[in-house]
């Protein structure tokens, strides 16, 4: 073999070589990203629950408190109906006694009115 010829056998080796490198290096390449995407995957994993766990004591904390505010809520409500409740049979026991008595009383307000039909 002739220094060319050897020279043709190198360099075809060498660049076969380093084609093969290059492949070689893409794979390392792709084999380290699929490796951080599993490590990533295997950790929202393992956080999963810790983060369900924190949601579900936010959750919790919230459903006391909007019961605590509608238990106060509706104390609050029960005696303004009873207040609403006392009021219009005050007000009905006046204006009989007016009409007992001869006295025309001022028409009554139209909610007023539907409360003493309805109840509601």
């Amino acid at each position: 073999m002739n220094v060319g010829e050897w020279a043709t056998l190198i360099g075809a080796g060498g660049s076969f070589l380093g084609g093969g490198g290059f492949f070689m290096a893409r794979a390392t390449v792709r084999a380290a990203q699929a490796t951080a995407a599993a490590n990533q995957a295997a950790a929202r994993a393992q956080a999963a629950p810790a983060q369900q766990q924190a949601d579900l004591a936010v959750l919790q904390a919230t459903v006391n408190r909007v019961d605590e505010e509608n238990g106060q809520l509706r104390g609050r409500m029960s005696r303004l109906e009873s207040v609403v409740r006392a009021f219009s049979w005050t007000t009905d026991r006046w204006a009989r006694q007016m009409h007992d008595r001869g006295i025309t009383p001022e028409p009554m307000h139209p909610l007023a009115d539907e409360y003493n039909r309805t109840g509601v």
